[in-house]
């Protein structure tokens, strides 16, 4: 890998500050990198060339002021970004990774964290791949094909924020912006080896809301957690599209202030099975107990404890194949018959959910949620893993059935906190003896991000991300 495209966006920030590089420089080899290995892996869906190029343009010269006049720049000014193909972004198609969608109309609409990354400057490249709609924890669809995975070309990228973890661990661009609604941000992050946040519920503004309603949430990929912390800070921005979104902070989640204060005294919940997860791959078992020892040996009080509730997968599925449905029903005859089949399988679950048994599984997850702050009154944060297995083969879309069990029971720490709408974060903790990503999650009480952050710092140093060789 070049030395431009394996750097951090806190360390190209640096870079500009001193005048060592520019953001034409960064952005054209970066560009020079997707070409060469987005035909392998299949990680954008569109990416603007000119457009990025122009941006990093303005961005030298905003940094040349800077330098010049101490004139202020962006939290992100030069820095390349890549959006998920689920979020509305000015001039380019959102397709969704559905071939129902007409790119030919009109886009003239950014999303919230489109339109706050614009202002702090950020070259944004193009869009990542999705499965339809971003349905299922696969990155794969009719109208794009598979997402691979760096480390193994054989191997899933996940999903459904797959082809966003994937083009970051390749080193094509050092941010990536995606959705989370059951794992979608932290389980590619966690195939892909590099850091996914799902932010509290409400921190990241959204428009339009997602049709899967509030388990819902936007957050970053990068390679550093102070990278990841950077991001929140300006996604966190406040829009008044959404009415759901959290007040501001307006200190944001500077690395330097808020997150170098480590571990020491917080209280951890070591949970490597959350009490009802039967298979869980012995590799991510060691690599956990590691996790929960490093945090020990940090400063941590460290407690073996699970939280205390059952299996909520069935609560996942339901509202999500009602939100399935009601995608569905907005489409066409037409638009129907070009869906992808595991989509149309989850809407026709979700069409034999009614209004009563939607409200009972909203009652439930109620229940799972006051469950869960409650056991939060007694730690800081819970230590998992991200996933029950590594990274499995990549296949096409409609290669298996979409029962709760086939579309999510391999992620069983994932959804829990989605219901919630707690933070979590996934972190790479080594390779698998086959060189796959390993990796971890922590996960805080509700509101408590900049704490997340701070552990995820302190315990990413004890085991600093890998890059593949590509």
């Amino acid at each position: 890998m070049t030395d431009l495209t394996s750097r951090t966006a806190s360390e190209l920030i640096a870079l500009y500050r001193d005048g060592r590089t520019t953001p034409s420089e960064v952005t054209r080899a970066v560009l020079d990198r997707v070409a060469q290995f987005n035909p392998a892996l299949n990680a954008f869906c569109w990416v603007d060339e000119a457009a990025a190029l122009a941006s990093a343009a303005r961005s030298d010269a905003r940094w040349h002021l800077h330098r010049e006049r101490g004139e202020a720049v962006g939290d992100l000014e030069g820095v390349p970004v890549s959006i998920k193909d689920l979020i509305l972004t000015r001039g380019w198609p959102t397709l969704r990774g559905s071939r129902c969608i007409d790119p030919a109309q009109d886009w003239s609409v950014d999303a919230p964290v489109t339109a706050r990354l614009r202002e702090a400057g950020a070259v944004l490249l193009g869009k990542t791949t999705t499965p339809e709609f971003g349905c299922k924890g696969e990155t794969n669809s009719l109208l794009t094909g598979i997402t691979r995975n760096p480390w193994d070309l054989s191997k899933t990228s996940g999903g459904s924020s797959g082809g966003a973890a994937a083009a970051v661990s390749a080193g094509l661009g050092p941010l990536g912006i995606g959705t989370d609604g059951a794992g979608s941000v932290r389980i590619p992050a966690a195939f892909c080896g590099n850091v996914g946040l799902k932010p509290s519920f409400g921190r990241v503004p959204a428009f339009p809301l997602s049709p899967f309603g509030s388990v819902a949430h936007l957050g970053p990929h990068a390679m550093s957690v102070e990278d990841v912390a950077r991001a929140l800070t300006v996604m966190s921005r406040p829009d008044a599209r959404d009415w759901t979104s959290l007040q501001p902070l307006p200190e944001g989640f500077r690395f330097e202030e808020q997150l170098g204060g480590g571990v020491k005294g917080l209280r951890v919940a070591y949970s490597p099975r959350l009490g009802y997860v039967r298979d869980l791959h012995p590799e991510l078992e060691r690599a956990t107990a590691q996790a929960a020892q490093a945090l020990s040996d940090l400063g941590a009080k460290v407690e073996a404890c699970d939280p205390g509730i059952e299996d909520p997968l069935e609560i996942t599925t339901s509202l999500w194949f009602a939100g399935s449905y009601q995608v569905w029903r907005t489409l066409s005859v037409e638009q129907q018959a070009l869906c992808d089949p595991d989509f149309r399988a989850q809407a026709e679950l979700g069409a034999m959910i009614d209004a009563n048994a939607l409200h009972q599984w909203n009652q439930k997850r109620g229940l799972l949620g006051s469950h869960l702050r409650h056991f939060m009154q007694s730690f800081d944060l819970i230590l998992t893993p991200s996933t029950a297995v590594p990274a499995f083969a990549a296949q096409p879309a409609g290669h298996s059935p979409m029962d709760p069990a086939h579309m999510l029971g391999w992620t069983p720490y994932t959804y829990p906190f989605n219901l919630s709408q707690q933070p979590a974060i996934s972190l790479p903790w080594g390779l698998s003896t086959k060189g796959l990503p390993l990796a971890v999650q922590l996960v805080a009480p509700m509101f408590a991000d900049a704490l997340l952050l701070r552990a995820a710092a302190a315990l990413q140093d004890a085991n600093p991300p890998q890059r593949p060789i590509l």
